[in-house]
């Protein structure tokens, strides 16, 4: 089962790697927080993305159907410091 779930971060950072370019472009990037055990992704947005209203659809049309596309295995992906989180 570890060999597993280290595939599946391995394959994660893979599909991370197709968007990071333009994550990285605006200044921004992303980083794997954890998996649980019921294979929702939590990410750290980082940079220009931490801050940026445009984060969720970020999120949601770009990062989340790369990573679902190349992991079937993950169910959800969650950014856990969304814009408006930060200040808590």
């Amino acid at each position: 089962m570890e060999e597993f779930i280290k595939n599946i971060y391995q394959n994660v950072e893979i599909a991370l790697d197709t968007v990071r370019p333009y994550l990285k472009a605006d200044g921004g990037d992303v980083e794997i927080d954890s998996i649980t055990d019921d294979y929702v992704l939590k990410l750290r947005l980082i940079g220009a993305c931490e801050s940026c209203p445009m984060s969720f659809m970020t999120m949601k049309a770009g990062i989340e159907q790369a990573i679902k596309k190349a992991v079937p295995e993950i169910t959800s992906v969650e950014a856990i410091n969304l814009v408006n989180q930060n200040s808590q």
